[in-house]
């Protein structure tokens, strides 16, 4: 279009109520043309829903629960990150190729915590139906008391631990886990434990040997994941986390949508969002048209420690194409549009 975008920022707080009011405020007073961002899950659904009852186009870039482009989806929602369902799909791939049996599970009591155990306990028990879940920790977001949850896990001498816990919780969940053993001798798959962010804080105490989702910005050397490492760097004298991608991918859909659309006019836009295809560091990503999804991928392996700091090893880039639930499943989720 030739014209330069501008982003307006606000503050959400963390929180739905006032997520809802600021976004009508820039809809309305403001003179944007479309919304994104948001982090929280339970913030990103909320403005999902105020998007598709004022016919707002708005692009997720990082909430991550399956609803919002499943039994809560509309038109007029997309979303960027792989989500919850495509990442708890590669850790259970890859936790159906070890020995484990039996798995405990301890996630935050919120929207994002179950979709992804159970998005994660539908993806095994299909590559390993003999799997047995023996027990449910469900503790309130940043509200965790990591002593008790790891004796809960305990009790049930599980092989194996899928971990959704982020942010503070992780660190306190890693750091109570490590001195009480909990990890030892036992398999521990972690959904974004890997992602600068959330490895960055523990420092030495990062744990060893996690099955993890997260960004190997260090090992990124080639092509367009290692070009945007080095402006990135470049350009800020830091290095990237994963928001930083996340970031940088939400500016470049929206210019591509903008582009494609020839129009700053709602119905325009969201028009072009179907099945609306773009380059990114990633490689080529899709936002399919039946549920507004990207097939952006992510970066699966494992941890250790390197120079009293964690980062991930014996990584691989997952095609998000290939984690997604299939039309069928999205046509049984998701009502008529």
């Amino acid at each position: 279009m030739g014209r330069p975008l501008e982003f307006i920022f606000r503050d959400d707080q963390g929180k739905p109520g006032e997520a809802v009011k600021i976004a009508e405020e820039l809809m309305t007073s403001d003179g944007a043309v479309m919304l994104t961002g948001t982090i929280l899950s339970n913030v990103g659904l909320a403005i999902s829903s105020l998007a598709g009852e004022k016919g707002y186009v708005y692009l997720a870039s990082e909430p991550l629960a399956d609803s919002i482009v499943g039994a809560s989806g509309n038109p007029y929602s997309l979303r960027l990150r792989a989500s919850t369902f495509m990442q708890a799909a590669m850790l259970a791939e890859a936790a159906a190729k070890t020995d484990a049996k039996t798995f405990a599970t301890i996630a935050p009591n919120y929207a994002y915590g179950k979709d992804a155990v159970a998005a994660f306990k539908e993806n095994l028990l299909k590559l390993k139906p003999d799997a047995e879940f023996v027990t449910e920790q469900w503790p309130a977001l940043f509200k965790i008391d990591a002593g008790a949850e790891v004796q809960a896990i305990e009790r049930t001498k599980p092989d194996a631990i899928y971990n959704v816990t982020f942010g503070p919780d992780l660190a306190k969940f890693v750091r109570e886990g490590t001195d009480r053993g909990l990890f030892e001798g036992r398999t521990v798959l972690g959904l974004l434990s890997g992602e600068p962010e959330y490895l960055d804080p523990l420092g030495d105490e990062a744990p060893e040997g996690w099955i993890v989702t997260g960004y190997p910005w260090y090992d990124l050397k080639d092509g367009p994941a290692g070009e945007f490492v080095h402006a990135y760097q470049a350009r800020w004298d830091d290095y990237p986390r994963i928001g930083s991608l996340v970031g940088y991918m939400t500016a470049q859909s929206i210019e591509a949508a903008l582009t494609r659309a020839g129009s700053t006019e709602t119905e325009a836009i969201r028009a072009a969002c179907e099945d609306l295809t773009f380059d990114s560091p990633m490689g080529e990503i899709t936002f399919r048209s039946i549920d507004n999804q990207s097939t952006a991928g992510a970066y699966v392996g494992k941890t250790t420690l390197v120079d009293g700091k964690g980062i991930m090893v014996d990584w691989s880039y997952k095609d998000g194409a290939d984690y997604l639930p299939s039309d069928e499943e999205v046509k049984k989720l998701r009502p008529a549009d």
